[in-house]
């Protein structure tokens, strides 16, 4: 409804109090793209309808609490799910920009909640498709070949949804390495990586 039919939000929002409620940060919530919040607000202000804005924790901010510091993040990306006639790669290209610059990429993965199929939405029927998210097996490979006393296989599977992946960039910070530990599953192997491939200066 927020994308499709935003102009019901605001029907009679001129005479009465109308409610948003999102996950998340209203500008920046992986549910929604914020920039459908920043639509309905500038529909409201042409409207001449007030608006107040309450702000709220989001994975913008909460990645934070895996360690890596927000100022060395770069843009944020999201992989959606693939379709037979859309596929999107632009993420690619960001997630390389950030690797360029040394930055760390938040990867948000796709959900599908109350989606219609495109039959249901071109016949206005309300029957919604069963929830859908990226959340698959996934196996990290490490020097393969390399003999079993060198190579690294680990296979993890994320628990319930919602998902999302930090990909580290170059500029990782010592502190970082040392917060960021207490989740590795290999702590030795995550700081000679750290020291080794990053440059980092650990004691």
């Amino acid at each position: 409804m927020v994308e499709t039919q935003s102009d019901e939000i605001l029907h009679n929002a001129d005479t009465e109090d109308v409610s948003l409620l999102v996950v998340g940060d209203p500008f920046g919530c992986a549910s929604i793209p914020a920039t459908t919040h920043t639509d309905i607000l500038l529909r409201a202000r042409s409207l001449r309808i007030p608006t107040r804005i309450i702000h709220n924790a989001s994975i913008m901010n909460a990645m934070g609490a895996c360690g890596l510091q927000l100022y060395n993040f770069g843009q944020t990306v999201s992989l959606v799910f693939f379709t037979d006639t859309w596929k999107p790669d632009s993420f690619y290209d960001r997630i390389k920009e950030n690797v360029s610059l040394g930055m760390h990429t938040l990867v948000l993965l796709d959900i599908k909640v109350k989606e219609q199929s495109e039959e249901n939405l071109a016949r206005g029927r309300k029957i919604y498709e069963p929830p859908r998210y990226i959340n698959t097996l996934a196996i990290a490979l490490s020097r393969v070949g390399g003999g079993p006393e060198n190579e690294r296989i680990v296979a993890e599977k994320f628990g319930e949804p919602l998902h999302s992946l930090v990909i580290a960039g170059k500029r990782l910070h010592h502190l970082e390495v040392d917060y960021a530990e207490a989740f590795a599953i290999d702590r030795e192997n995550w700081r000679r990586v750290a020291k080794e491939v990053y440059g980092c200066a650990l004691e």
